[in-house]
C-alpha cells in the first residue's frame, strides 16, 4: 500500500509460490508500475537480509503508513518519511492513494478466522 496500490487477488497454489492476479482492466503501464513496484518492495527485503537495517524496526514492519503518520510532528522510525511515504519516484508523479490506517494486528486476522454467518439451520427450507 505504501506503493499506492491496493492489495491484488493473491493466492499460493503450490508450496513457496505466490499467484498475484492483477484486474483484467488494468493496462501495461500499470502492470510494468506495479512490477517495479515488486523489484523495489525486494530490495528492501533484501536490506533486511544483509543486515543493513533493523529486522524489527524496518519500512516494510511497519508498513503501510498513512499520511498521518508521515506528516506528523513526531517520527519515530529510523528510515525517512520518504521512504516510508513515497518509496518511488513515480509515486509523487501519478499521487497516491493512502491508507487509512496502518497495521493493526500483524497477520492475526488472517490467522484466526471469525464466522459470522448465521447457524447453518438458518438455511433450511421449512417447505
Amino acid at each position: 500500500m505504501d506503493y499506492g496500490f491496493h492489495a491484488p487477488t493473491m493466492s499460493w497454489p503450490v508450496v513457496g509460490g505466490l499467484m498475484i492476479e492483477p484486474t483484467e482492466s488494468e493496462d501495461k503501464l500499470e502492470i510494468d508500475r506495479f512490477i517495479d513496484a515488486m523489484k523495489c518492495i525486494r530490495a528492501e527485503i533484501a536490506e533486511v537480509e544483509k543486515g543493513e537495517v533493523d529486522k524489527t524496526l524496518n519500512v516494510l514492519k511497519n508498513a503501510p503508513h498513512t499520511l498521518k503518520q508521515c506528516i506528523d510532528d513526531e517520527w519515530i522510525h529510523p528510515y525517512t518519511r520518504q521512504k516510508a511515504g513515497h518509496p518511488a519516484k513515480w509515486i509523487s508523479l501519478r499521487g497516491k492513494v493512502w491508507p487509512a490506517v496502518g497495521r493493526i494486528d500483524q497477520a492475526y486476522g488472517d490467522r484466526n478466522l471469525v464466522c459470522t454467518c448465521p447457524p447453518m439451520e438458518d438455511y433450511v427450507d421449512e417447505k
